[in-house]
C-alpha cells in the first residue's frame, strides 16, 4: 500500500469509526468532512469510492442499525427509540425505515403483525408458485414444489402476520407476467424487507431489461460494491420476490449460469423464455 493510499484509507477508517460513535448527533457531511481535514467535495467523493455508499447512507445504515436493535426491545417506546438514535422525530424514523427496511418501524418491530397478507398459489410454465402480497404490493414470491413447506416458510417469514388464502388484485397483475402476453397492464409494486445492502442488489436487479443477462460483478459494482460480487450473490441468493425480481438474469462472468435458489434447470428455462418471448415481441 503506497503512502497516499494508506493517507486516504486511514481518513476513510477515522469517517467510518467517527459516523458509528457519534450517530445519535446526525452529523452532516460538513461535520465529518472538517473530522479528516478535507473539503466536503472531496470528502464525498473519497468515501464513496471506497465504501460504496454516500456518507449520508452510511450515516443512514449506521441509524436503522441501531435502531432495529432497539426495537426488538420491545419494552422500549418508540419516542425513545427516536431520542436515542438523534432522529429529529418519529416521522424521520419511519421515513428512514420505509427507504431502507421496506416497512414500519411498528412492521419490524411486531414481526408483521400490523400485516394482512393475501397468498395463492398458481401454475407457471415454470411450475407452481406461491404469490403473496400486502395492501401495499408484493412480499413474497417463490416456486413452490411443496405447497405445505411453502406456507410455513412465509409463515416464518412473517410470524406475526395475518394470512388469508386469496388472490387480490395485485397478485393477478404480477402473474399477467406468466401469460406472454406482454407486461401487466398496472404497475406491480413491491413490499419488500432486507438489510440495506441486499435492497441495493435487488434494485440493481430490477435494472436488467427483460431478455439481457447481467454479471456478479456487473451488479455488485451498480450497487456501489465493485469488489463485492461473493456478497452480492449471497444478496441475489436470498430474493424473496422470484421472476419479478429477475435474479435469474445474473450469471457467472463466464458465462456458466451459476446458482438459483429454486434450481439451476429452472433459471435457463426462463433465461430461453425471455429470450424467446423477447424476440418474438413486434
Amino acid at each position: 500500500m503506497d503512502s497516499q493510499h494508506e493517507i486516504d484509507f486511514n481518513r476513510i477508517e477515522r469517517a467510518i469509526t467517527y459516523i458509528r460513535e457519534n450517530f445519535r448527533e446526525q452529523p452532516s457531511l460538513e461535520d465529518i468532512a472538517e473530522w479528516v481535514h478535507l473539503s466536503p467535495y472531496h470528502f464525498q467523493k473519497m468515501f464513496k469510492a471506497w465504501a460504496g455508499v454516500s456518507p449520508k447512507k452510511f450515516l443512514q445504515f449506521t441509524t436503522i442499525g441501531y435502531a432495529k436493535k432497539m426495537l426488538r426491545e420491545k419494552s422500549i417506546p418508540l419516542p425513545d427509540v427516536v431520542h436515542n438514535t438523534g432522529l429529529s422525530g418519529t416521522g424521520r424514523l419511519h421515513d428512514l425505515f420505509i427507504t431502507i427496511e421496506g416497512m414500519t418501524p411498528a412492521e419490524y418491530r411486531d414481526g408483521g403483525s400490523r400485516l394482512t397478507i393475501n397468498y395463492s398459489f398458481t401454475d407457471t410454465p415454470f411450475g407452481r408458485i406461491l404469490i403473496a402480497s400486502t395492501p401495499k404490493g408484493i412480499c413474497y414470491l417463490v416456486f413452490s414444489d411443496h405447497e405445505v413447506v411453502s406456507l410455513q416458510d412465509l409463515y416464518n417469514e412473517f410470524p406475526e402476520a395475518i394470512f388469508r388464502s386469496k388472490t387480490d388484485v395485485m397478485q393477478e397483475s404480477a402473474k399477467h407476467f406468466f401469460s406472454g402476453h406482454g407486461k401487466p397492464q398496472r404497475p406491480v409494486n413491491l413490499h419488500i424487507k432486507g438489510t440495506g445492502f441486499q435492497l441495493k442488489i435487488w434494485e440493481a436487479l430490477l435494472s436488467i431489461p427483460e431478455g439481457a443477462l447481467s454479471s456478479y460483478e456487473t451488479i455488485a459494482h451498480k450497487a456501489g460494491k465493485k469488489k463485492a460480487a461473493r456478497a452480492a450473490g449471497n444478496a441475489i441468493g436470498k430474493n424473496p420476490v422470484a421472476i419479478l425480481i429477475p435474479c435469474h438474469r445474473v450469471i457467472r462472468a463466464s458465462g456458466m449460469t451459476g446458482g438459483y435458489r429454486w434450481g439451476n434447470n429452472r433459471k435457463i428455462a426462463i433465461i430461453g423464455w425471455e429470450a424467446a418471448h423477447k424476440n418474438n415481441t413486434p
